[in-house]
């Protein structure tokens, strides 16, 4: 079998015990570590042309991994059968609900990010009806990826079918197999439609799904969120919910709606997603910030969430901070960090997007992100180690570009 990954690279194909397609590419690297990036989009509704253009724009001999984020809105089938025959080799995306691209942000086509040099990428494919198999494969295959080279670090990217409200319990199952490995990802989007989203690996597009991508390389990198608000510093203590249906019923022993609109001087029938939006709940640990947005008011005054919530825990509302001064230092400490990034993989909530939208903000975080070197899309949620957050910027930043 035919991988086409370069004849300078040396690819163990294997299936383990639970049938998980492996590549593994071992890299030979240097004292000064480099890493190649090319970055290129494509707006183009036709599958062939957009990744013609694709084409045109990162070709790269000695490909290590290809990664992109496309809008749902492509013949699935037909762009799985047009990147498979013009990037042979090791490749993960997903669906999404908007791009960030080298250009700015895109609501249509796809974006990618071809990379080269001192980095190796392992993707496991979760299957989300039988995960404790898949992950325990994974703890497997890590543990003796560190015994096999001790100075390289490693670091894992999650992309998870963003309607299989499955993201809590693989990130966290995940982060306690891989305690030392940092973890970020983002929920793939269908574009709004709440209907089906899609994860690709092993050359395919596939639902109720999760790619989890093992990186080691010796270059600096540094995993990160940021998100805009603050706590208010009240307790909100949820007192009954369901944490499957991502609900809660009771906020300090009353009902959730009606606390939560009164702590803001509101009436029920005055919440709205505008509301919602500017006034997250907020869940403290270890003096961070976690964002749990709200997505509906239920007939029986229940709130319904994007992130799951237990009892007793205790919340806060969220206060609007400046996003733009929040974003600028963000990446001025990865700077610090790891010099100038030569790729940062960025997870961005759609919910973010869609209010810089509507407070004229957009362009400025725009370009932010391009002047950044971000590649990554609007997700349904996000994840940062072991949580699971929502309204949150997740990303990984890797430096020694050349």
């Amino acid at each position: 079998m035919s991988l086409g990954l370069g004849s300078s690279s040396n690819p163990d194909v294997r299936f383990n015990v639970s049938g998980i397609f492996l590549i593994e590419i071992m890299l030979a690297t240097p004292e000064n570590s480099r890493l190649r990036v090319l970055r290129g989009s494509s707006t183009a509704a036709d599958e062939r042309a957009a990744v013609g253009e694709l084409r045109q724009q990162i070709s790269m001999p000695e490909r290590e991994l290809a990664v992109f984020f496309c809008s749902s809105k492509y013949d699935l089938a037909k762009l799985a059968a047009e990147l498979r025959n013009t990037f042979p080799g090791t490749m993960i995306g997903c669906t999404t609900a908007g791009q960030l691209s080298e250009k700015g942000f895109l609501k249509e086509g796809i974006t990618m990010a071809s990379l080269a040099g001192d980095l190796a990428a392992t993707p496991y494919l979760i299957d989300l009806d039988n995960w404790e198999r898949d992950l325990l494969a994974i703890s497997s295959e890590v543990a003796a990826a560190k015994r096999a080279n001790e100075q390289c670090r490693l670091f894992g990217l999650l992309l998870i079918d963003g309607l299989a409200c499955m993201e809590e319990r693989i990130v966290a199952e995940l982060y306690r197999y891989l305690p030392q490995v940092p973890i970020v990802g983002g929920s793939a989007g269908d574009d709004l439609k709440f209907q089906a989203t899609h994860v690709f690996a092993r050359g395919e597009f596939h639902s109720r799904r999760a790619v989890f991508t093992l990186f080691r390389t010796k270059l600096p990198f540094a995993t990160f969120k940021f998100e805009h608000f603050a706590s208010d510093g009240q307790s909100l203590v949820v007192t009954e919910s369901n944490p499957h249906r991502r609900v809660i019923y009771e906020l300090n022993g009353e009902p959730a709606a009606e606390v939560y609109a009164a702590t803001l001087g509101l009436t029920v029938d005055q919440l709205n997603s505008q509301v919602f939006s500017r006034h997250p709940l907020v869940l403290e640990m270890g003096g961070e910030v976690f964002i749990r947005s709200l997505q509906k008011v239920h007939p029986d005054g229940s709130l319904a969430l994007y992130c799951a919530i237990e009892n007793g825990v205790v919340l806060s509302l969220g206060q609007p901070v400046d996003p733009i001064g929040v974003a600028k230092a963000a990446f001025q400490r990865i700077k610090v960090k790891v010099g100038q990034p030569a790729l940062i993989i960025g997870c961005d909530c759609i919910l973010r997007r869609l209010e810089f939208e509507q407070t004229g903000l957009a362009i400025p975080i725009n370009q932010l992100m391009t002047e950044n070197g971000v590649i990554g899309f609007s997700t349904y949620g996000e994840q940062y180690d072991g949580i699971h957050v929502n309204q949150t910027f997740t990303g990984i930043a890797i430096g020694g570009g050349t």
